[in-house]
């Protein structure tokens, strides 16, 4: 039986969540036989073995690829180039699927056939997870931006590699991903940014939903701004009509005197639009975690323009 959906799920590391992800896979809803399953291991992977173990023997179709080079670029280009079905489904070795996520993937796109339609699913935090203040405010623009989405059009700026279906013929028009500029960051929304200029049309679905099975806090989360703001200098550096959207955002906020954070810790329970002190709060909040990850971002963004410089290249403009 042809599969009409493959799920490229990129992994390096966490071999304990790829067991589990697998296994979400495995308790799908979805017609038997209607999707196949492509795990792409990282050239990186220090462990390969261990990457068998967790793939163990599966009730589902299932191939073991590799990336040409590390990074999520390479490795989604190797499952979608190797999919046999119309539809590609771009996941994580963190994102466990709910039952019916597979299910509501092929039914948007049975519903909307059009190559240039492609669907995006919903990431929550995982059940199991304690979810902090700062992994709230990270669901509102730093990560990602659902809260934000009207509507079922989400627009190419939402083009979530952790959670996304396109057409395969679709994902060839556009040339797959940037393997040598974006490697890893920025590597979908670059995606999304060619393929909007080919026409495309992103849908959200909030039914197709994973569970991001991570905790993140702000020591980890520094370092992670560093390997973003080299990211978003390579992308804007490659799109300069674009705006540099990060840079800005904590330029901005390193200007402004200190924030005192004091309303951070209700924002899990009170919204932006509860009167008087809903919009105080979020705005202590903001600014606060905007302030903590902004020095690390703005070093990591000199060092990109001091190697941008060195080797030629023209940096991207912006305020300093």
């Amino acid at each position: 039986m042809t599969p009409r959906l493959s799920v490229v799920l990129s992994t390096l590391g966490n071999h304990a969540g790829l067991a589990r992800v697998l296994d979400g896979y495995g308790a799908q809803a979805a017609e038997p036989g209607s999707f196949e399953m492509l795990v792409v291991s990282d050239r990186a992977e220090p462990d390969p073995t261990a990457v068998k173990a967790a793939i163990g023997d599966r009730a589902y179709p299932l191939r073991l690829l590799h990336g040409e080079i590390p990074g999520l670029s390479a490795n989604r280009n190797a499952g979608w180039r190797a999919a046999e079905a119309p539809v590609v489904l771009f996941t994580d070795n963190d994102t466990i699927p709910e039952p019916r996520l597979v299910a509501e993937h092929l039914a948007w796109h049975a519903r909307e056939p059009a190559r240039e339609t492609a669907v995006l699913g919903r990431v929550r935090w995982a059940r199991e997870v304690r979810v902090t203040p700062f992994m709230h405010w990270l669901d509102h623009g730093m990560q990602f931006d659902y809260p934000a989405i009207d509507g079922p059009e989400a627009g190419w700026g939402r083009f979530y590699g952790a959670n996304v279906s396109i057409k395969r013929e679709l994902a060839e028009r556009v040339g797959g991903f940037d393997e040598e500029r974006l490697p890893y960051g920025y590597e979908d929304l670059d995606f999304g940014y060619r393929a909007n200029a080919l026409g495309l049309r992103l849908l959200y679905n909030p039914d197709a939903v994973v569970e991001h099975l991570r905790a993140y806090d702000l020591p980890f989360y520094r370092r992670r701004v560093r390997r973003l703001a080299h990211a978003e200098h390579r992308f804007v550096a490659k799109h300069p009509e674009l705006e540099p959207w990060f840079f800005r955002m904590f330029s901005h906020a390193a200007r402004l005197p200190r924030a005192s954070g004091r309303g951070r810790d209700l924002i899990r329970v009170v919204a932006r639009s509860t009167p008087l002190v809903g919009a105080r709060a979020w705005r202590s909040a903001d600014l606060y975690y905007r302030q903590e990850l902004a020095p690390d971002f703005l070093a990591a963004w000199e060092e990109a323009e001091a190697a941008s410089a060195s080797s030629g290249g023209s940096p991207p403009g912006g305020p300093k």
